[in-house]
């Protein structure tokens, strides 16, 4: 083999190696930008009961939230932990992306009702990435609900959901939700923490069939519809 076919083989094979470490450092770097960036946990003060309207109305006007958060997706007995970036808005579409050692290993989006994810996801998993995650964060938005009083709890009611709302902090502690399937998605809030000054439960731990998702926010941004 000749020089000039040896320069070429050096040549293609330093652009690989350049762009195998690119991806490498830009992964890293955003794993090490979302593991900067931490939620400022409230310890809540004693607080006065809010009548549910104003809770609810106070939250209406937010139309997207931006999240990065940590994620451990289990099965069985199998644990994949990772990083994740969220865009979604309060009719369910969504852009997600979860890294993991620093390579994006899930891209999924959702628009107008129509999901793309890659690597494809089961029919659960899709739940939970879409409806699941966007009832778990706008779980103020529901529609003709009846209210009942249950030991220092709201339980907010109707033919798709059903939400426990502790009335001191005004925060979900615990939430069902009914899937057409006739299969049931079960949210557990905790660790209250503050983003753009609205509280919110930074963890959430979301459970459907035999998969479970934990998330914890590491910083949210609620974003308010435009006024017209």
């Amino acid at each position: 083999m000749n020089n000039s076919k040896l320069n070429l083989i050096k040549v293609k094979n330093t652009s690989v190696n350049s762009v195998v470490l690119f991806k490498c450092i830009f992964g890293i770097s955003i794993v090490l930008f979302l593991a900067s960036c931490a939620p400022r946990v409230v310890e809540l003060p004693l607080l006065e009961e809010k009548p549910l309207d104003k809770v609810i109305a106070e939250r209406n006007g937010i139309s997207r939230i931006d999240a990065t958060f940590s994620v451990i997706f289990e099965k069985a007995d199998s644990e994949t932990r990772g990083d994740g970036i969220l865009n979604i808005f309060n009719n369910g579409d969504l852009e997600l992306r979860v890294y993991s050692l620093g390579f994006l290993a899930m891209e999924l989006t959702s628009r107008n009702g129509a999901v793309k994810s890659n690597p494809r996801l089961d029919r659960d998993k899709t739940g939970m990435l879409t409806q699941g995650l966007r009832d778990s964060l706008f779980w103020w938005d529901i529609k003709d609900f009846t209210v009942e009083d249950e030991d220092g709890y709201y339980l907010l009611r109707n033919a798709e959901r059903e939400i426990m709302v502790d009335k001191k902090s005004s925060l979900p502690k615990k939430q069902r939700i009914y899937f057409s399937s006739g299969k049931v998605l079960t949210v557990y809030y905790d660790n209250p923490a503050s983003g753009n000054g609205i509280l919110y439960q930074s963890k959430m731990k979301i459970e459907l069939s035999k998969y479970s998702v934990t998330l914890l926010v590491r910083n949210i941004n609620f974003i308010m519809q435009a006024a017209k």
